[in-house]
């Protein structure tokens, strides 16, 4: 299956369009589970194992593994979700951007080394840094757009000059006319910006949205669904990190996930 398939079918199957980030943080991960031979790769297990059929992705940060020296609880829990989970799909988020070479190798990273279904770049050096993601007809490739961080005013606010546009609206137009030849494309849409969300998802028709910034970000589901909907009632990825993994913190922590997710998931779909 490809990524835009697995997508589909989660959206459907799970009536979800909730996205979990698998971002473990060892400071905050339950006590219980430090004597485990490998404490990451635990934690998101059993979070998995929990939520798995209430959402529509995962989302796992790749900073939060190279940073703690857990690679190896990585691709650890990728190969759990491939194994046992393998309709669900898997955005490696590690927002890649370079020269056309080294772009290579780092799709080759993403999709042959960790099997991811789809990878988060970085469309600020051009499109042909885009090229050897997106060629690859099977994987997503989930362009930055509307980032949901303050700095992200910055310049994705930019009017470009003799054409009155926002960057982030250049950036949709491109996504959906020039970089969608393979129908593989999504693009990040902040939450805590729900108007210009709207304003991509005229630029883009039905082009899937991962949507992050709610929960401990601040961000409006209502306003996200009331702006970012595709025609079919569908098209979103509302990811929430921190509010799903760390809603328990004792030895019940993945019961407590499951029902932060179900109150997301369920939120969601009642403001459809």
């Amino acid at each position: 299956m490809t990524f835009r398939s697995k997508l589909e079918h989660c959206w459907k199957e799970n009536r979800s369009m909730v996205c979990v980030g698998l971002d473990p943080d060892r400071a905050k991960i339950p006590e219980h589970l430090s004597k485990d031979a490998d404490v990451i790769y635990s934690f998101n297990k059993a979070i998995i194992d929990a939520t798995a059929d209430l959402v529509c992705a995962y989302k796992p940060q790749f900073a939060y593994y190279a940073g703690q020296n857990a690679l190896g609880s990585l691709r650890k829990t990728l190969s759990y979700l491939r194994e046992t989970y393998p309709d669900v799909p898997v955005i490696l988020d590690v927002k890649r951007g370079d020269i056309g070479s080294t772009a290579t190798m780092y799709a080759r990273e993403a999709f042959d080394h960790y099997k991811a279904d789809a990878v988060t770049v970085n469309p600020y050096m051009g499109g042909d840094t885009l090229k050897p993601f997106l060629d690859d007809a099977e994987k997503g490739v989930v362009v930055l757009c509307r980032t949901s961080n303050p700095g992200s005013v910055d310049f994705q606010d930019l009017r470009i000059q003799g054409d009155g546009r926002r960057l982030f609206e250049i950036v949709a137009e491109k996504a959906a006319k020039e970089w969608n030849y393979n129908n593989n494309v999504a693009l990040v849409a902040g939450a805590t910006f729900p108007e210009d969300l709207g304003c991509i998802r005229s630029i883009i028709g039905d082009i899937p949205l991962l949507v992050p910034g709610v929960g401990a970000q601040g961000g409006d589901v209502e306003a996200v669904l009331k702006h970012g909907l595709d025609s079919r009632g569908e098209g979103l990825v509302i990811n929430s990190s921190r509010g799903i993994l760390y809603a328990g913190r004792g030895t019940d922590f993945s019961t407590r996930a499951r029902e932060a997710t179900l109150l997301l998931r369920d939120q969601i779909n009642s403001l459809r």
